[in-house]
């Protein structure tokens, strides 16, 4: 079987995150004594990949804090996988009950706007008002 073709194993599916302003989501996490602020590329309700040139190592326990709009979202995760110059993959140990809800609210607006823009036509350049 193509390696593209495997099953997945993930419990929970993985929305994308959108570019600004829709739904552009960043998240500043403590790893050990590094801190640091970066961009979420994907995220569902058991993990998220963030972008960052020096990931840390696989294991590593880091605490999240996110910057949305959909209220107070603190977790807890572990480095699942690490790719140099990109960024890394986490897996949620734990998030509060409260946290969570908002963490689902996120999810779930990031997925109506993911639905939003696949369904919405793009239109040619050649066709878009010039705004004269």
């Amino acid at each position: 079987m193509p390696v593209g073709d495997s099953p997945s194993r993930r419990f929970t599916s993985r929305v994308p995150t959108l570019p600004i302003p829709i739904g552009d989501v960043w998240v500043y996490w403590e790893c050990g004594n590094r801190r640091d602020i970066s961009r979420v590329r994907d995220i569902s309700m058991s993990g998220l990949f963030i972008e960052t040139s020096k990931p840390m190592t696989k294991g590593a326990a880091t605490s999240l804090h996110f910057l949305v709009q959909d209220g107070q979202i603190r977790a807890d995760a572990v480095v699942r996988h690490a790719s140099a110059g990109i960024g890394q993959g986490l897996k949620f140990t734990a998030v509060n009950i409260e946290d969570a809800r908002h963490l689902a609210t996120l999810v779930t607006r990031l997925r109506g706007l993911q639905r939003e823009r696949s369904i919405t036509p793009s239109v040619p350049a050649a066709l878009e008002p010039s705004g004269r």
